[in-house]
C-alpha cells in the first residue's frame, strides 16, 4: 500500500518541504531509504521501526520502499523521523491519509518512541505556513519556536503513541497556546554601556559607529579597555524591529543554539571569534553549507580581538559580507547565500611588542 506524509529540512536559512513517499508491498523483507539521505536519515530505519515495536504496534514484514523528494536535494535533517514514522503506519492502513492532510511533521524519535527536539524548527514553520499546511507536530523542546509563526496549529505530544491515539482519535489533545515568546537563554556576552567610566573619545565614536552602522578599529596597549568597550557595543544598538528579530532566530535556530524551549531572539547578537579561527568557521561552509560567524552575527556586532593574530584568508573573506552584507558559499552539493549585515569591530596592539 502507498502512502504519502510531509516532513522539512533547511537549505541556508530557509526550510524547505519533504513529500515522504512510503510503499509498503509483497516481497523479501527489507527497509530501504532513497532521495539522497545522509547517514543520520539512513539511520532512521532502526530508530523508526524500534520506536513503532516499543509504541505497542507490531507491523507485518514487507518490502519497504521510502523515497524522500525532490531526489536532488541532500537531507540531512534527524526530524524526518517522525513523518516516516506516520508514512509508514498510514502504509499499513493502521492510520487515515485523510487526517494527515495538511499537517507536518518533524521530530526525531527516541528507541522508545518519545519525540526529540531538531534543529531548524522555525524556517521550516515559516515554509509550511507559505505552503499551505495547517497543522505542525513537533517536540516539547520545539514548541516555542513553532509557535512564532501565526496561523498554525501547533502539537507538542510526547510520543509516538500519543500522536497515533489523537490521529485515531482516541485521545483529545490541545494544541499549544500561541503567542510571541521571548528568549532571554542565550548570552551573547554584552554588558551595559553605561558602566565605562571615561574612555570619553572611545566612546564617542563607538557612539557614532552604532548611529551609522559603521566598522571601528581601535589601537591601544594592553588593557586600556579596548574588549570591555567593544563587549558593550551591543547595549546602545537599537531594539531590533520583530522582522530583524525573527531573521536572527532563524539563523541560530538553523545552527543548532537556541536553548530547550528558546523563543524569540530580541537581543542583538554580539560574536568573538578566536584568532585561529578558519575562513570557513568565518563565512560558513561544510558539505551542506552552515551559517558562520559573519551570519551568526548578523543584525549585531561581530569582534575581532588582536586583529593581526588573525590569518590572511580569514580576514580578506571579510570583504564580500562587508560590502554586500551577504556571503555566498559554493559547495558540491549546493550553492547557498547567507545573511550578513553586521558592524565589525575590531582591536589591536601598536607592536607586536606589547
Amino acid at each position: 500500500m502507498f502512502a504519502k506524509t510531509y516532513g522539512a529540512t533547511t537549505m541556508g536559512v530557509d526550510g524547505v518541504l519533504i513529500d515522504v513517499e512510503i510503499d509498503a508491498a509483497f516481497g523479501f523483507p527489507s527497509f530501504e531509504i532513497v532521495g539522497l539521505p545522509d547517514a543520520a536519515v539512513k539511520e532512521s530505519k532502526e530508530r523508526v521501526r524500534t520506536a513503532i515495536k516499543n509504541s505497542g504496534i507490531k507491523l507485518k514484514q514487507e518490502k519497504i520502499t521510502i523515497n524522500l523528494a525532490p531526489a536532488d536535494i541532500r537531507k540531512d535533517s534527524s526530524g524526518l523521523d517522525l513523518p516516516i514514522a506516520i508514512g509508514l503506519l498510514t502504509a499499513y492502513g493502521i492510520l487515515p491519509q485523510t487526517r494527515i492532510e495538511k499537517c507536518l511533521f518533524s521530530a526525531e524519535l527516541s528507541l522508545e518512541g518519545r519525540l526529540r527536539g531538531v534543529r531548524g524548527i522555525l524556517p521550516m514553520a515559516i515554509h509550511a505556513k507559505e505552503k499551505g499546511f495547517t497543522t505542525l507536530f513537533v517536540a516539547e523542546e520545539n514548541v516555542n519556536e513553532a509557535l512564532l509563526v501565526e496561523e498554525l496549529t501547533v502539537y507538542a505530544i510526547q510520543d509516538l503513541a500519543g500522536i497515533i491515539d489523537f490521529l485515531l482519535g482516541r485521545k483529545e489533545c490541545s494544541p499549544a497556546q500561541h503567542g510571541t515568546v521571548k528568549s532571554p537563554l542565550i548570552d551573547f556576552g554584552s554588558d551595559d554601556f553605561v558602566d565605562v567610566q571615561g574612555q570619553f573619545m572611545a566612546k564617542r565614536a563607538l557612539e557614532i559607529a552604532a548611529a551609522g552602522g559603521h566598522n571601528v578599529v581601535m589601537v591601544g596597549v594592553p588593557g586600556a579597555g579596548k574588549t570591555m568597550l567593544a563587549r558593550r557595543m551591543s547595549s546602545i544598538l537599537p531594539e531590533m524591529i520583530p522582522q530583524e528579530a525573527l531573521e536572527v532566530t532563524k539563523i541560530y535556530s538553523i545552527a543548532g543554539l537556541l536553548q530547550n524551549n528558546g523563543g524569540l531572539i530580541t537581543q542583538r547578537p554580539f560574536r568573538s571569534p578566536h584568532h585561529t579561527t578558519s575562513s570557513t568557521a568565518m563565512i560558513g561552509g561544510g558539505s551542506i553549507p552552515r551559517p558562520g560567524e559573519v551570519t551568526l552575527s548578523h543584525n549585531g556586532v561581530l569582534f575581532l580581538d588582536e586583529l593581526p593574530e588573525f590569518g590572511k584568508s580569514t580576514l580578506e573573506v571579510l570583504r564580500q559580507p562587508l560590502e554586500d552584507g551577504a556571503i555566498t558559499v559554493s559547495r558540491v552539493h549546493a550553492s547557498l547565500t547567507f545573511p550578513s549585515r553586521m558592524i565589525l569591530i575590531c582591536a589591536m596592539n601598536p607592536c607586536p611588542c606589547d
